[in-house]
């Protein structure tokens, strides 16, 4: 009678699935959260250089969001970048935000340069691989001034 509720244990197979899918399923969250906060790095990566973009072009043509009276404006610009920033919902400090009018780009003169750094905060830090929750990013933009 206990050899053969023995052998029928042995043969039972019910719960292998569910053993199986606790073993897996910590390296599968693992991986999906990884590669989840690795798409948001990316995408502030991509947001900061189309905030740097957008404000070197404002400052290259003298556009009203960067300008005062017709004349460039440095404070207008910076006000400009953050706000193309702060609708990635990215909050990008005047202190992180460099402007040059008079930039020389890939050898050429009288270009607008926008630089911008900017520290990103990872949710899970060992996902990404760094020591820390904070990742610095920085994005350079020139544009031709037309004045």
């Amino acid at each position: 009678m206990i050899r053969r509720r023995l052998r029928r244990l042995a043969g039972d197979r019910s719960g292998a699935s569910a053993v199986e899918f606790a073993l897996v399923l910590g390296p599968l969250i693992f991986l999906i959260l990884g590669a989840m906060e690795y798409g948001r790095l990316l995408w502030t990566k991509q947001a900061l250089q189309e905030a740097a973009i957008a404000g070197a072009r404002c400052m290259g043509v003298l556009a009203t969001g960067c300008a005062s009276g017709g004349a460039y404006s440095s404070s207008n610009a910076t006000t400009y970048i953050q706000g193309v920033a702060s609708g990635f919902s990215l909050t990008v400090p005047s202190a992180n935000v460099t402007l040059n009018r008079a930039a020389s780009c890939a050898g050429v003169s009288g270009f607008s340069s926008v630089s911008i750094s900017y520290t990103f905060q990872a949710a899970v830090p060992v996902l990404l691989g760094l020591a820390s929750s904070a990742m610095p990013l920085t994005a350079t933009a020139c544009f031709p001034n037309n004045s």
